[in-house]
């Protein structure tokens, strides 16, 4: 992979709803990152918790935030905005208001079929598994969100 063999600062921050990250890089993958200059690269995998994107990469914690695997420094912090803890509450929260006001104000049917943002991120609804990645992920069935809002 030329762009990673070039790259001085790698960030993998890939996100798939319910499922584990792909592993993008392989060990030798890392290994070129330094092939050409010596140490001084870095992989920060934003991704480690569902995995990480790379074969290198193992979760790390704010009071031991690095790890050199392949020559290569990683950055691999599970849960970063533990680091700021009040911030991310307030940002959660702003993020979360205008859906629970949403909910309060229409119910949760109407604030579902009005919003497709709240829809995609509801993952189970009356006991069934609406979210297709966690279904799989689960064994369990799928049920489709459009066919239990419009069927209500």
């Amino acid at each position: 992979m030329t762009a990673v063999r070039d790259a001085d600062v790698v960030i993998g921050a890939i996100n798939v709803p319910g499922a584990a990250s792909a592993k993008l890089l392989s060990r030798e993958d890392v290994q070129s990152m330094t092939a050409d200059r010596g140490a001084g690269a870095v992989l920060v995998d934003i991704c480690i918790d569902a995995g990480g994107i790379s074969a290198t990469s193992r979760p790390t914690y704010h009071s031991a935030p690095t790890f050199v695997a392949e020559g290569v420094t990683h950055y691999c912090v599970a849960n970063i905005p533990a680091a700021v803890p009040r911030s991310a509450s307030i940002a959660l929260s702003k993020a979360v208001l205008p859906y629970v006001a949403a909910i309060a104000s229409k119910g949760l049917t109407r604030a579902l079929r009005d919003d497709d943002g709240l829809a995609a991120g509801l993952q189970i609804h009356g006991g069934q598994v609406t979210h297709e990645a966690i279904a799989r992920e689960l064994k369990r069935p799928h049920r489709d969100l459009d066919a239990m809002l419009f069927s209500c």
